[in-house]
């Protein structure tokens, strides 16, 4: 059992519980899953940079990534229907939380500076949206093979009703929030 899931049932299931007011602990809000995704726009000219996001992701997450492709076409961007553009990982359960405690102990803290993450990025429905401008701030990166910086998105999907308690959720897990 990962230390950050420990740490969420022992002790913040219980605060949150009274803090929201909720009696049945299951109806306490959890993190659900988590979604990284990177998009690659320059995979239209040169697939092989496709492969390297892959190759790196995978690194990132610990897990091998599955392949998005183009929903439409768009002449604009040189994109057609069905074109692999992106790569994205979806993690669960243990591996979830092992990547969440890495995420806010060893990445964000190198991230140049560092103020803390937005608080307004929440959708509405108690998601939360994460954007990284590149990969060189995760230490499984060897920064002497990569060609280029790539950015990607990480999506904190929670079981909250609200933005508030996933605010809440995110905040006692150790998201380190910016100052409103």
């Amino acid at each position: 059992m990962s230390r950050l899931y420990e740490k969420y049932i022992k002790q913040i299931v219980p605060e949150l519980q009274k803090e929201l007011g909720i009696k049945n602990k299951m109806a306490v809000p959890r993190l659900e899953k988590i979604v990284i995704n990177m998009g690659v726009g320059e995979a239209t000219q040169n697939i092989k940079l496709l492969d390297a996001a892959k190759v790196e992701l995978s690194l990132i997450s610990g897990q091998w990534p599955a392949t998005a492709r183009a929903k439409k076409s768009i002449s604009a961007f040189k994109v057609r229907k069905g074109q692999p553009i992106a790569c994205f990982v979806t993690l669960r359960g243990k591996r979830m939380y092992e990547f969440f405690d890495r995420l806010v102990n060893i990445v964000l803290p190198r991230v140049r500076d560092f103020k803390g993450v937005s608080p307004s990025s929440f959708d509405g429905r108690g998601n939360y949206t994460l954007g990284m401008r590149d990969q060189l701030v995760f230490p499984e990166i060897d920064y002497t093979k990569v060609e280029k910086p790539k950015g990607m998105n990480i999506t904190f999907v929670t079981t909250a009703k609200n933005d508030q308690e996933a605010y809440l959720l995110l905040k006692k897990l150790g998201m380190p929030f910016r100052e409103p």
